[in-house]
């Protein structure tokens, strides 16, 4: 399995962007797609994951009603748009698959995406 993500890139606070994961190989409805991300000097966090199946979607608290996390099965790619971005949102963003359909915790997730970082200036 192989997740390769993109979309990155520098914006202003308050803009939008939409970051795509594109998965090789099968990715079957009890799995879950994450993104997670990781900022300077701190640990690798949850952003928000959906379960594959039914396309049912988690959030961090500091990204609801600001992220919107889906996926297009027929492509194999998870998407994650991100409007009214923050300084706080600047990280190298993780595209991230579990196939026991994990939902919150890194280490539980097997397969990783090589990150597409997002700057977001004040």
């Amino acid at each position: 399995v192989q997740l390769q993500a993109s979309g990155g890139g520098l914006v202003q606070a308050g803009d939008s962007l939409r970051l795509s994961c594109a998965a090789s190989g099968r990715t079957f409805s009890s799995h879950t797609m994450g993104w997670f991300r990781q900022a300077p000097g701190k640990e690798r966090e949850f952003v928000a994951t959906i379960r594959w199946g039914t396309t049912r979607a988690y959030y961090a608290d500091s990204v609801k009603g600001r992220f919107t996390i889906s996926r297009d099965s027929a492509k194999n790619t998870m998407y994650l748009q991100m409007n009214s971005l923050k300084p706080e949102d600047t990280a190298l963003y993780y595209c991230a698959k579990s196939i026991r359909g994990s939902l919150y915790s890194k280490e539980e997730f097997h397969y990783w995406g090589q990150g597409t970082l997002v700057t977001v200036s004040s």
